[in-house]
């Protein structure tokens, strides 16, 4: 039962940030995919995974969806690297976010639409900026919100990981 509510917490927070319109790549997404798993364990995972499935059924799936789909994990399973301090954990959440940068637009080039040169790999990327700097700062804002949310509820009831 506690699997389940949490998973619906998952799914209600990442939909709400996915379907509440935002500038291009300004959602909890990368956060959710790095605190889950640290809060939680990575036994949430699957739940996390399904959560955004479910959203871009909605929303549409796209010819890159393997590979946001496996940043969403690699960011997960990455993360039970930086639990040390919040200080670690903010720094773990910004890599995620680079992490997801650089799959997500490797999988955009490999549609080919850049062309398969080293021109058009950096020109992949070069106009990717933009959307890697919303997915910077709300990775940066969703991990401070977490943070204050999960430091506020561990004093509230004195629990300890």
């Amino acid at each position: 039962m506690k699997y389940l509510k949490i998973s619906i917490g998952i799914f209600i927070a990442l939909a709400a940030s996915r379907f509440i319109p935002h500038p291009p790549n300004f959602t909890s997404l990368l956060a959710l995919s790095f605190y889950v798993p640290v809060i939680f364990g990575t036994r949430y995972l699957p739940a996390l995974l399904i959560s955004f499935i479910i959203t871009d059924l909605i929303i549409g799936l796209h010819g890159v969806t393997p590979f946001t789909w496996g940043s969403i994990i690699l960011i997960g399973l990455g993360s039970k690297f930086f639990t040390k301090n919040i200080l670690n954990r903010i720094f773990g959440s910004l890599a995620g976010a680079c992490l997801f940068f650089v799959v997500t637009n490797f999988g955009v080039w490999t549609l080919g639409s850049y062309g398969y040169t080293i021109e058009g790999f950096l020109l992949c990327y070069t106009l990717a900026i933009p959307f890697f700097a919303y997915s910077l700062i709300s990775t940066f804002i969703f991990s401070g919100i977490i943070e204050g949310i999960y430091k506020s509820y561990n004093t509230k009831f004195k629990i300890s990981k």
